[in-house]
């Protein structure tokens, strides 16, 4: 069965592009590709999308907010496309339930397997927007002391998670998988699996995209 996309960008030139990079994959089917959000919303509410990509600036209505739209009143998975400048609607976008986050500039098997993740249920969250959350964060943190051997300096309470949730939050917040952070502290998949349904759970949090900005910022919405 294929992965039922819709494409949704104001820029004719990226829009066809990314119809024609996925129609090179046997495993998807681009069953549309709109202008802007008000349109993606209205398509995703009346046909089968599995996965919607959405540009994060568009006329009518922007990504976030279709994103929002999307995830309340259909199944489809939302995943934004961005630009190095769109950094700011991070936070707004996950919150609103995107799955991801996508540089329009990756090459195609990154697109492929990104979408291929979302729909299997994951998220997508690149190295380089994590370090821009980072770096965003930082910049109207106050100067902190370095902590030893620390991958991220947390903001929130730490108490009522144990030491290995802990470290499942920290190497998440990096930008790890399940399968990595199995392998980084020696544990199987089932059971890094079994400490993320007891963070979600800790913190009311839908997904692991969602654990890495509660980890770095303290906000769960």
């Amino acid at each position: 069965m294929k992965i039922k996309v819709l494409i949704a960008d104001d820029n004719s030139f990226i829009r066809e592009g990314m119809r024609i990079i996925l129609n090179t994959f046997e495993e998807f089917e681009v069953l549309g590709a709109v202008e802007d959000g008000q349109e993606a919303v209205e398509y995703c509410r009346t046909n089968d999308v599995d996965v919607a990509l959405l540009d994060v600036r568009m006329p009518n209505m922007n990504g976030v907010e279709a994103t929002r739209l999307i995830t309340q009143h259909t199944a489809t998975k939302p995943l934004i496309l961005t630009t190095f400048d769109d950094d700011e609607y991070i936070l707004e976008a996950v919150r609103c339930g995107a799955k991801g986050y996508l540089l329009k500039n990756n090459d195609p098997e990154r697109i492929r397997d990104a979408i291929k993740s979302v729909y299997h249920g994951n998220n997508v969250l690149q190295d380089i927007i994590l370090d821009k959350l980072k770096s965003s964060i930082g910049a109207g943190a106050q100067p902190a002391e370095p902590a030893a051997q620390a991958p991220a300096v947390s903001p929130i309470d730490l108490s009522p998670f144990t030491e290995r949730e802990i470290e499942v939050m920290s190497l998440i917040a990096k930008g790890y998988a399940n399968k990595e952070i199995s392998k980084e502290l020696f544990i199987s998949e089932g059971t890094t699996a079994n400490y993320i349904t007891s963070i979600l759970n800790k913190t009311a949090l839908e997904h692991r995209t969602q654990i890495a900005i509660y980890y770095l910022t303290g906000r769960t919405r």
